[in-house]
């Protein structure tokens, strides 16, 4: 099992739910983290808890949907850290509707935070990985960019193409050593799933939690350098 302590980590979304328990995870591990988000308050009081984890934590505040604020934020991260070697592009939205009633600022909205904001993302931290010849790379999608559903429309078109890009993305820079790993759970108990009422927060004995997501991560991560984990899907055992 590779050791991953003092790796650098960028984690989008990383305040709460699946980032969060990623990020704690990677604390315990001894990786520094820099999560990011678009909740100053919510982030300065993740990056406390990591910090008493006896990890160096940071924070940018930026929407992934915004490629300039990008391109700062992520300059930022890696000019407070001088390197980074793994990237979790976490962060995404989600809403349900029907083809014809969901407002199209919405549906556009969804693929711009969810597709745009991960190629954003990677787009910036491409580059350093490659110079150093190694990296990680984490992409979060899900059942959904499997297997469309009624009223899941955008973002099924959202998850759909994230699995695209992301396989692509692995068989690009293979050769440069970078692993690039494409996750679709199924529904996870998290912040966002509870807000949208398709998980509730009493069902951790049977419905999957964050800190099962995270321990998927880590194990991928400590996988030999030889060897990538292209793709999982987790899935509750008997929800």
């Amino acid at each position: 099992m590779k050791s991953l302590k003092n790796k650098k980590a960028i984690i989008t979304g990383g305040s709460r739910g699946l980032g969060k328990a990623t990020a704690v995870a990677f604390a315990q591990e001894g990786i520094d983290i820099a999560i990011t988000g678009r909740s100053e308050d919510v982030l300065k009081e993740t990056v406390k808890e990591l910090e008493a984890l006896g990890v160096k934590a940071i924070y940018a505040v930026f929407d992934v949907g915004n490629y300039e604020d990008v391109k700062t934020g992520i300059a930022s991260i890696i000019d407070r850290f001088g390197t980074v070697d793994i990237l979790v592009n976490n962060a995404g939205i989600a809403a349900f509707g029907s083809f014809n009633d969901m407002d199209v600022k919405e549906w556009s909205q969804i693929i711009q935070t969810n597709l745009m904001g991960m190629y954003f993302v990677t787009k910036e931290v491409l580059p350093h990985l490659i110079d150093q010849n190694e990296g990680d790379i984490i992409n979060v999608s899900s059942t959904a960019g499997l297997n469309g559903n009624a009223n899941t429309s955008a973002y099924s078109a959202s998850k759909f193409a994230v699995i695209g890009m992301s396989e692509a993305l692995m068989k690009e820079v293979r050769k440069h050593n970078i692993r690039v790993c494409t996750l679709t759970p199924s529904t996870i108990a998290s912040d966002m799933s509870i807000e949208l009422g398709i998980a509730t927060k009493d069902s951790e004995d049977s419905v999957l939690q964050p800190e099962d997501f995270a321990e998927l991560i880590i194990a991928g991560l400590k996988l030999p350098r030889r060897a990538m984990l292209k793709s999982a899907a987790l899935w509750s055992t008997n929800p």
